[in-house]
């Protein structure tokens, strides 16, 4: 299954602690939009407070999507994502309203914007051919093999990481196309001016208060407990729950390895560090657009600042 780019909604994201939920809901009230997550971790059901979802409340002013629909200890992958999200979209669409994207996952919204070539499903007759064929040539002869049909994709290959070259050989045998060429969309983006893609920008040292104000907040809200339910929850925390920042630290503080004060000092330091990341990100995209903050916002008025500019960018075509 492939995914193709989203052409038609809106999006705002930002790192962590940049007051997305706030001016989210701001923004679709304006548009008169429904919300979908654009976060990872609040899929998860019974993740409330590590991942600040909206409210009860806040979920009454605007109809929110994908949040709390896996199990945390399923896992969930991007195509996952994007398969409930084009549903998602594809529902709210027939209703008659704009669709607005809210939360601060890169690779979603980089999904999103430039879709995901799947390719075909494992055939796993082919690969364990390919494997008997390669017994006794050393790892290099599945690279070379690959670096006649797909040298692209070779070159970025380590000779020893024989899982990816399965798949690539896999998808040349099942499409007659090497998997560099069909994966092509997903490194290509588009103008920024062709999208609606708005990112809260905070300077550094604020974006740090911010943070560190957010992880105390959550301690404050019963984090701890949190994590109890879920440790003592039918099934094990999933590889991706458990992961997660905040839910990682916090499970080593009630298994007895970290005392309060570390942990906290230690989501704060991960979640600074989980900000970075994203920003990065933000910044590797050429869809975004970027939104400076340099104080608490008043959310109404950002998100008619952000309506404005992309009707100003409309007009000025």
């Amino acid at each position: 299954m492939s995914f193709p780019p989203v052409t038609d909604c809106w999006f705002l994201t930002g790192s962590t602690a940049s007051g997305k939920t706030e001016v989210g809901i701001a923004l679709a009230v304006r548009l008169g939009a429904e919300i979908v997550s654009l976060d990872s971790m609040a899929l998860f059901r019974g993740m409330d407070i590590g991942t600040a979802k909206p409210t009860a409340e806040q979920r009454k002013m605007v109809p929110h999507h994908l949040i709390d629909i896996v199990e945390p200890h399923e896992d969930f992958s991007l195509a996952s994502y994007l398969e409930a999200a084009h549903r998602a979209i594809a529902e709210i669409h027939a209703r008659g309203r704009p669709v607005l994207f809210v939360g601060g996952t890169p690779l979603y919204l980089k999904g999103l914007l430039r879709g995901v070539f799947q390719g075909p499903k494992a055939d796993w007759a082919f690969r364990d051919a390919l494997l008997h064929e390669a017994k006794g040539q050393g790892p290099e002869f599945l690279h070379r093999r690959l670096m006649e049909h797909d040298p692209a994709t070779a070159a970025r290959l380590h000779p020893n990481d024989t899982r990816r070259i399965l798949r690539a050989l896999e998808v040349f045998h099942a499409t007659g196309e090497p998997i560099s060429k069909l994966q092509q969309q997903f490194a290509q983006g588009r103008a920024a001016d062709e999208c609606r893609v708005f990112v809260l920008s905070w300077p550094r040292a604020e974006s740090h208060r911010r943070i560190e104000r957010r992880v105390k907040e959550m301690f404050a809200a019963g984090l701890v407990d949190e994590v109890r339910r879920l440790l003592a929850a039918a099934g094990p925390l999933g590889r991706t729950a458990r992961q997660a920042v905040g839910y990682r630290e916090v499970i080593e503080h009630v298994e007895g390895r970290l005392g309060r004060a570390e942990t906290i000092e230690l989501v704060e330091r991960h979640t600074r560090q989980l900000a970075k990341r994203q920003e990065t990100w933000f910044r590797s995209l050429s869809e975004c657009r970027f939104v400076p903050v340099a104080e608490e916002p008043d959310a109404a008025e950002l998100a008619e600042k952000i309506v404005t500019s992309e009707e100003e960018e409309n007009n000025a075509k």
